[in-house]
């Protein structure tokens, strides 16, 4: 196998066509695939079972931290830093503390799902291999691309070209790392 070879990517002319494709391939045992379309096609992440659990479980964390870090912070202010006797209230009124309480808790969730989104998509990359595709910039205006990746388990050269032929894709072309 070229150990310089990213994969291999399908065009298609349309997004029905690209659909069943992604179906097909899901189908067929291919587990590193990725679509790239000019506009969102509905159920595409569905027919190729793109679902990472991992971005609402952190936002959910960052949240908490934000939940807990807000209600210490006015407590230890008000309770150890700097007591303050108003009015008769005992210094843990924790009704005081939610406003702050809840904007951190916002305030946290939303800085862990920015950072999270980068991170998670190994940005900044500023070249990934696909560019290197024959036709690719056309993504982004009419055209559709599927790409099977090359360290797959299923990959094989000739076997998935010619599978991905069969899809009724226009041109199959290599990629190159």
């Amino acid at each position: 196998m070229n150990s310089n070879l990213y994969g291999l990517v399908a065009e298609f002319n349309n997004p029905d066509d690209l659909l069943r494709a992604a179906r097909a391939v899901r189908e067929a045992g291919y587990r590193k695939v990725e679509a790239y379309t000019p506009f969102p096609v509905h159920g595409l992440s569905e027919a190729l079972e793109i679902h990472d659990w991992r971005m609402p479980w952190l936002i959910f964390l960052g949240g908490v931290t934000g939940c807990v870090f807000g209600f210490l912070m006015q407590w230890y202010t008000a309770v150890i830093d700097y007591p303050w006797n108003i009015g008769g209230k005992p210094y843990n009124s924790w009704p005081q503390f939610i406003p702050i309480t809840y904007e951190c808790t916002i305030l946290f969730a939303g800085l862990t799902a920015f950072f999270a989104t980068i991170f998670l998509n190994g940005l900044p990359r500023p070249h990934h291999p696909i560019f290197n595709a024959p036709r690719f910039e056309r993504a982004t205006s009419d055209l559709f691309f599927l790409c099977i990746e090359a360290d797959d388990g299923m990959f094989d050269r000739e076997g998935t070209e010619e599978f991905l032929r069969g899809l009724g894709a226009q041109l199959v072309s290599e990629v190159e790392k």
